[in-house]
């Protein structure tokens, strides 16, 4: 079935390449002030005059600032679920499964740890009950390119199993990072590397 569009999406998608110029140039904009002061300093009304257009027309796209949030964490889970579908795509075996698995969880851990941004964006996330749903969301799909990669490598597998398994081993994996950016980085580097045991351990039992 067909979701409803939610409050906290962007109200007019761009089609024109005019807007979609403009839609760009006010996530570009966000951008810069949520990493200067944060997503609670951010404000609808400076968003637009940074980004030289008026109020009314921002609202034409964003009817709020979690509708920006929201178009913001989705650009990065775009490019999440790249990486993912990349990084598993050449794997052949449950070896070279916990090798890419591995190597995507490093890869996370240091966009995270590199870019602040990121991290206030998911912070504002986690904050807006509206949008903590589309975090279950991404986990899912996420969760599903992980499943068919072990389905096509475990075909005897039960099924169910192994799409229970991706999807919690993906979810973990957020709340892990959010875990680890937010304590020393030494006992984040600690928490990381046992997350990626534990759930190699459990993907490779499947």
């Amino acid at each position: 079935m067909e979701r409803e569009p939610s409050e906290t999406q962007i109200r007019r998608a761009p089609t024109q390449k005019r807007s979609r110029d403009r839609v760009d140039a006010i996530l570009a904009n966000a951008t810069e002030m949520i990493a200067e002061t944060g997503s609670d300093a951010l404000r609808m009304s400076e968003l637009a005059q940074r980004t030289g257009i008026s109020i009314g027309s921002l609202y034409q796209y964003f009817p709020d600032k979690s509708a920006v949030v929201h178009a913001l964490a989705e650009r990065c889970n775009e490019d999440s679920r790249a990486c993912i579908a990349e990084g598993l795509a050449a794997v052949e075996s449950m070896n070279d499964l916990g090798t890419a698995f591995a190597s995507l969880i490093d890869t996370y851990y240091a966009i995270f740890l590199a870019e602040p941004v990121i991290r206030d964006i998911w912070s504002a996330v986690q904050a807006d009950g509206a949008l903590r749903a589309m975090e279950v969301e991404e986990s899912r799909r996420n969760g599903a390119l992980l499943a068919a990669r072990l389905t096509a490598l475990r075909p005897q597998a039960d099924p169910q199993r192994i799409e229970a398994t991706a999807l919690l081993v993906m979810h973990l994996g957020e709340a892990t990072m959010r875990l680890a950016v937010s304590v020393a980085r030494a006992e984040g580097n600690l928490l990381v590397e046992a997350y990626k045991r534990m759930a190699i351990r459990e993907l490779t039992a499947l």
